[in-house]
Formats: structure tokens, C-alpha cells, sequence
């Protein structure tokens, strides 16, 4: 009897340990592998002001789980929740006016432990840009012949903002202060805008291409404004013939002068100086088909084709005697020509 108990109570305690001790096994299970497609929404021109892209999700998808978004050059973004299936991607710093991006739109995603976007669609999109912001950034700098006053101190110079532009010369002539108007890329707005390339060591074209943009918001960053005066140059083909120079808000000097005969006279209007030599070779064609070669012409500012401030020696002065430039005496090109830097205004009257 005493081994048949033993026996009984060995076996109920085997019975109760294997029912009491789990079998522990390794997990084969596989994460459930979910696809997505996807829409999306680019705008034709990319803004500070909007989001950088939508997309659209055939499934509902949280913006946490979402891959980063690629773009070339790289931006700073993050993902925003429009609804469950909807999400836009916004830029954390700062697009660069007139930058050309290449954005990889996703069109499918893919999720299992983690997501990744498996298929893109690359696209190239041009950051716009705003002539009164451009604007606002010359007249900050100095470049432009009027203030800027934002609507709020505290406004950021670097940023668009609400303002009020005011005239900063009044002695100047009408002539010039009627090429100004807010909002509009005319010649004063170009004239200040090829000084600042000029001074910026920027290829002088007048367009705020995106070097240009960069160059103006770090300079305004860095308050580095126009190292010189305004100036600007007013010729009248009246009679006698005059230049006169104008520094900010005064008349600085004056002159008589000659431009162009009537086979081939200087061009009336507003043009900016966009080539400048101390000395040069002034070669063409006389009004009978002769070529012409003037060697050593100093003190010289072009401004309108082959139409040039300069010297040359004449009996006198006055009256319409040139091809088209504006000859002065030496003395006078001489005095001139430091004001007429790159992007100086030169304005042809009758």
C-alpha cells in the first residue's frame, strides 16, 4: 500500500506541474503589410505663405507615421492632419524667392512595422516672388529713392510685410519721381537693382533672379546698405544742350553738352548706366557708311545700347553734334563719372 500511494501521488503531481507550467514557444507571426495610394496637390508656385503640398491617402494614415519628404534642394518640413485621409506638408524655415525646387511627390506608401513611401513622382516648382518685397528690401537698403515704414514695429525686415513707401527726395525732378510706382518692375525699380548686384559682386541684369534674393535678405539681415549717395543724371536736348547731376536731394554739378544729330539722335527716356569704362575704343559706322575707331575716350557710362556719358574734344558744347552719346569736356566726364555707378538713372529730355 505504502508504494502504490507513493506511485499515485508522484503521478497527480506530474499531472498538476505540466497543467500548472506553460509551454513557452517562439512567435512566427508576420506584420500585416499595408499599401496605400496616394494623390497629391502641388501648387504652380510655391509660397512662404502656403502649405507646400497636400496629399490624399486611400486609407485613413496619421501624419506619425509618415515618411520625411524629400526635396532638392533639401528643405526643413513637417507633416500637418487635414482629415484622416488627408495630410499637407508645410516648410519649418524658409523658401528662397525665385529657387527652383525639385519636390518627390509620393504616389504609394507602404506600412508594415514602419512606413516608407515606395513609389514618387518628382516635380519642379518655382518659388514666387513679389515685387513690393523686393521693393521693401532695396528701400531698407538704401538703393531706392524712398522709405519703407511697416505697418508694425515688431515686423521682421527680412519678411514680406505691410508698409508704407515714402518719396525720399522731393527737390528731385519730375522726371524721375514719376517712374516711380509701387508695385511695378519699371526702370527705377531695375536701376536699383543693378547697383545692388554691382555692389554685391552679382551679374548685373537687373532681374532678382534667386542669388539675387538671397544676397538682399542677408544684406538686409546685416543692415548692409548702398556704401553711396543716390544719384541721378538729367540730360535736356534743349537749347543750349544740359547735364545736370543730381546727388540725393541737390543739384551737384552741371554742364553743357552734345548729343545726338537728327540721322541719328539720342534716344528720349529713362535708362539705367549698365556699363562703365575709364577709359575705351568707341568704334561704328558714320551716317554715310564710313567706320569710325576713337581710341582713348575716357570717363565712360553707358546707358542705352551704344548710347554712353563720355568725353570727347569739341569746339564746343551745347548742341546736337554726336552719333547718340552724350559728349561732355574732359573736366566735366571727369566729375561726373563717379556718380554714375552701375544702375544710375540717366534720363534723355527734349
Amino acid at each position: 500500500m505504502t508504494r502504490r500511494l507513493t506511485a499515485a501521488l508522484s503521478l497527480a503531481v506530474g499531472v498538476l506541474g505540466a497543467t500548472m507550467v506553460p509551454t513557452l514557444q517562439a512567435s512566427s507571426a508576420t506584420p500585416v503589410v499595408h499599401s496605400f495610394v496616394i494623390t497629391s496637390n502641388l501648387p504652380t508656385s510655391l509660397s512662404n505663405q502656403l502649405p507646400l503640398l497636400r496629399l490624399h491617402f486611400s486609407d485613413a494614415t496619421k501624419v506619425k507615421n509618415l515618411p520625411a519628404l524629400r526635396t532638392r534642394p533639401a528643405l526643413a518640413t513637417k507633416w500637418e492632419q487635414i482629415s484622416t485621409h488627408e495630410v499637407q506638408a508645410v516648410v519649418t524655415g524658409s523658401l528662397q524667392p525665385a529657387a527652383i525646387y525639385t519636390i518627390d511627390l509620393p504616389t504609394r506608401m507602404t506600412c508594415a512595422t514602419t512606413c516608407r513611401f515606395t513609389a514618387v513622382r518628382p516635380r519642379r516648382a518655382l518659388v514666387a516672388s513679389s515685387t513690393i518685397w523686393e521693393e521693401q528690401l532695396l528701400a531698407e537698403l538704401n538703393y531706392l529713392p524712398v522709405t519703407f515704414t511697416p505697418s508694425t514695429s515688431s515686423s521682421n525686415p527680412t519678411q514680406p510685410t505691410s508698409g508704407t513707401f515714402t518719396w525720399k527726395y522731393p527737390k528731385l525732378p519730375a522726371s524721375i519721381q514719376s517712374q516711380w510706382r509701387v508695385g511695378v518692375a519699371g526702370v527705377l525699380l531695375r536701376g536699383a537693382l543693378m547697383n545692388f548686384q554691382s555692389v554685391n559682386n552679382l551679374p548685373t541684369t537687373g532681374i532678382a533672379d534667386a542669388p539675387t534674393w538671397s544676397d538682399l535678405i542677408t544684406a538686409v539681415q546685416n543692415n548692409k546698405t548702398d556704401p553711396t549717395t543716390y544719384d541721378y543724371v538729367s540730360v535736356s536736348e534743349g537749347s543750349p544742350e544740359v547735364l545736370t547731376l543730381y546727388v540725393e536731394n541737390h543739384v551737384k554739378f552741371t554742364t553743357p553738352v552734345n548729343t545726338g544729330i537728327s540721322v541719328s539722335p539720342t534716344a528720349l527716356g529713362t535708362y539705367p548706366v549698365y556699363e562703365r569704362f575709364l577709359s575705351t575704343t568707341m568704334s561704328g559706322t558714320n551716317p554715310d557708311g564710313s567706320h569710325y575707331s576713337d581710341p582713348n575716350i575716357q570717363w565712360v557710362s553707358y546707358f542705352n545700347g551704344g548710347d554712353a556719358l563720355h568725353e570727347f574734344p569739341r569746339y564746343s558744347y551745347g548742341s546736337p553734334q554726336s552719333l547718340g552719346c552724350v559728349e561732355m569736356p574732359f573736366a566735366s566726364a571727369e566729375t561726373v563719372f563717379p556718380f554714375t555707378p552701375i544702375g544710375t538713372l540717366v534720363t534723355v529730355i527734349a
